[in-house]
């Protein structure tokens, strides 16, 4: 069967730059998902993406599905014939439908009774008759929020769509879409070239597009950006700051990428490099230079799409906007420096958090009590603490972060110090936020750390109070989020800091503004579950977390040194049978309802393998106990496992139900104890298969 390689393209205006790889990763995955509905064989698909064009290439695209037999089952031939042998109407009316008549259907004989059959062979259809289908599916599933209409057309996309081309190998498959009848048509480079050229090959659609200054492949076009962006920063002794979503970003603004320098004037240095930095990438999309040690330069590589002959006069164009933004920031600064952070908080007074927790000066003041709590909890300076958590919120209110909302905190440091505050109040207003993402750095000092975790336990406790819980993917307040920050501080921290403790001096302190009389129990599961799932994405094994998740340590350093345990306890040649003999224990006494706490009497001890069992135990409870109080899991686990022996010794020898109720009593006691050891670190019993 003949195979080519299929071309899609759709040329457009310039598309959203933040969605362009969704929506070419999108399109290729539609085309796809098409293609194997329809049977069609291929062997590979490429999405290709540029600010004016989705295409989507697939190779050795088979031309025509394979035909194939399609059995039609009919009604029983009990049903099909009346008492004469006549064809009955629901058999004439199948037959009907098929095409046939029912003298010619086949018969399908299976252990549960007769049916008619038709077998119909279905002839396999070509590419040109299903990739219309096929693209209109995959358009339509496009992820666009917001459509919109253009000139004459009734079809909605993403952005106006000039052009629709469609090739089969060299063959132009005729398909319309999106008001469109496909062409040999491509769109080049708004300003190089020609504005639009004819293709004459699916397989030099890249090669065709360069040579009109359009390098169409996302990833090559990223990759350029990147060695230009890095070859021209070493050519200046400095660093190109950028990371990967800004990099994407720029490749979606261009289609023939040339990175050029500018500069601007070396007094906007004065100005924190955080906000220069905010303004010029966030705004201009411009890369910043760093000197080698962290400091910001005055010089600053751009992105242009434009290979100049003049590349000044397009230098000088940028710093002319720069400048402005950067005097800007250089204003707010000075003016925000005239005031000082702790005459800003009556302004706080004006700015509501949540409508029932009250303003952003109440959350403040319950930030700086708990932070002072959590101070004397992790060996934090508690008046630093304090004081960090009062000012918390206040740079909020200047000029700066109202203009600049990313760089919140990171101000309050600047105006902080200028201030005159101590260097750890200072710190701990910017790292409060910390961290603010999957990966991102935690605070350092233990003062930051307090205010860091008051905040977080603060909404969480105060979200949940008013019963605001988070359902599905909607999370306004980023409770996730800020249960994770808390857990990574934590736990990363090494502090010991109880869930259950903290969640309750919150709700303390929030007095009768919460409503939910279950917050803190809510808050703690809440925690907890996410630690689950972090453990899982860590790829700790489900039954190790759920042995250690069934007895609820809330501290999470502590949860975490029983899950690692207990996961190097299960590669132990004994876990397996511990763990089921655990769970055996633990069968015998939820049937007998035993719990609390009963003592083994060894007077009523009879048999040599419980007498050996009882001794053994007794010979290792003070170690584990001490074990358990400093944390060392695995020692526990590993003392545990030496009663393997007796513990199978036991049940091969022992009948625990004894006739004798004392005797049986006694027993049942003495699988408590075990029980009671083997549960210190967790339940066991959950590790067995």
């Amino acid at each position: 069967m003949r195979s080519e390689n299929l071309l899609v393209e759709l040329g457009s205006e310039e598309l959203p730059p933040k969605a362009l790889i969704q929506l070419g990763s999108s399109f290729a995955d539609n085309i796809r998902d098409a293609l194997s509905a329809a049977e069609l064989n291929f062997t590979d698909i490429k999405w290709y993406a540029a600010p004016r064009r989705l295409a989507v290439y697939v190779s050795e695209l088979a031309e025509t599905q394979q035909d194939k037999v399609v059995e039609k089952r009919g009604p029983a031939v009990a049903a099909a014939f009346d008492a004469d042998g006549n064809p009955t109407k629901a058999a004439m009316g199948w037959a009907r439908g098929n095409g046939i008549t029912v003298e010619e259907a086949d018969r399908l004989v299976t252990d549960k009774g007769e049916w008619l059959m038709y077998k119909a062979e279905v002839k396999g259809q070509s590419i040109s008759e299903l990739l219309e289908d096929i693209v209109s599916q995959a358009i339509a599933k496009l992820p666009i929020p917001k459509p919109m209409k253009w000139g004459n057309y009734t079809t909605q996309f993403i952005r106006p769509v000039h052009t629709l081309c469609a090739l089969y190998g060299s063959e132009l498959i005729n398909i319309s879409a999106l008001g469109l009848t496909s062409a040999r048509t491509i769109q080049g480079h708004r300003f190089h070239g020609e504005k639009t050229f004819e293709l004459d090959h699916a397989d030099n659609y890249l090669t065709a597009l360069k040579a009109h200054y359009v390098v169409a492949d996302f990833a090559s076009r990223a990759t350029s950006i990147a060695q230009g962006l890095n070859t021209k920063a070493e050519e200046l002794g400095l660093i190109a700051d950028y990371d990967e979503s800004l990099l994407n970003e720029i490749a979606a603004l261009v289609e023939w990428p040339v990175v050029l320098q500018a500069g601007f004037d070396e007094a906007f240095l004065e100005v924190p490099k955080e906000a220069l930095i905010y303004t010029m990438k966030g705004d201009q999309k411009y890369v910043p230079l760093l000197n080698k040690d962290g400091s910001l330069s005055n010089k600053f590589l751009f992105v242009t799409n434009i290979e100049s002959h003049d590349p000044s006069q397009i230098i000088h164009g940028n710093e002319r906007v720069i400048r402005p933004r950067l005097a800007d920031a250089e204003f707010f600064f000075n003016t925000d420096k005239k005031q000082t952070l702790d005459s800003r908080l009556a302004s706080l007074e004006s700015v509501l958090f949540q409508k029932q927790l009250g303003t952003l000066k109440d959350k403040s003041d319950r930030i700086a009590e708990l932070s002072g709590y959590l101070a004397g909890i992790i060996g934090a300076d508690k008046a630093y603490a304090e004081r960090a958590g009062l000012l918390s919120k206040t740079d909020l209110m200047t000029n700066m972060v109202m203009e600049f909302p990313d760089v919140q905190g990171v101000m309050g440091k600047y105006y902080a110090l200028h201030d005159g505050e101590p260097a750890a109040v200072a710190n701990a207003l910017y790292e409060q936020y910390l961290p603010r993402f999957a990966g991102d750095v935690l605070p350092e000092a233990p003062e930051s750390a307090a205010v860091a975790l008051a905040d977080k336990f603060d909404t969480l406790v105060g979200i949940f109070g008013i019963g605001q819980l988070p359902k599905g993917d909607k999370d306004p307040f980023a409770l996730r989020r800020a249960a994770i920050g808390v857990l990574r501080i934590i736990t990363e921290k090494s502090l010991v800091v109880d869930l259950e403790d903290v969640v309750s001096k919150a709700v303390a302190i929030y007095g009768d503004k919460l409503t939910n009389k279950d917050t803190a129990e809510q808050v703690v599961d809440f925690v907890l579950g996410r630690f689950n799932a972090l453990l899982h994405d860590q790829n700790i094994e489900t039954d190790v977390i759920q042995a250690v998740s069934a007895r609820r340590p809330t501290q999470p350093t502590d949860y975490l040194a029983r899950v690692n345990a207990v996961a190097a306890f299960k590669q132990n040649e004994a876990a397996e049978a511990l763990a089921a003999a655990n769970k055996r224990v633990a069968n015998i006494l939820a049937k007998n309802n035993v719990e609390g706490d009963q003592s083994v009497n060894e007077g009523l001890l009879s048999e040599a393998a419980e007498i050996a069992l009882y001794n053994d135990i007794k010979a290792i409870q003070d170690d584990i106990h001490r074990f358990a109080a400093d944390r060392e899991y695995t020692e526990v686990l590993t003392k545990l496992a030496t009663l393997r022996p007796s513990i199978d010794a036991f049940f091969d020898n022992v009948m625990v139900m004894a006739d004798d109720a004392a005797v049986k009593t006694n027993r049942l006691a003495l699988l408590l104890l075990l029980r009671s050891l083997f549960i210190t670190t967790a339940d066991i019993s959950l590790l067995a298969k």
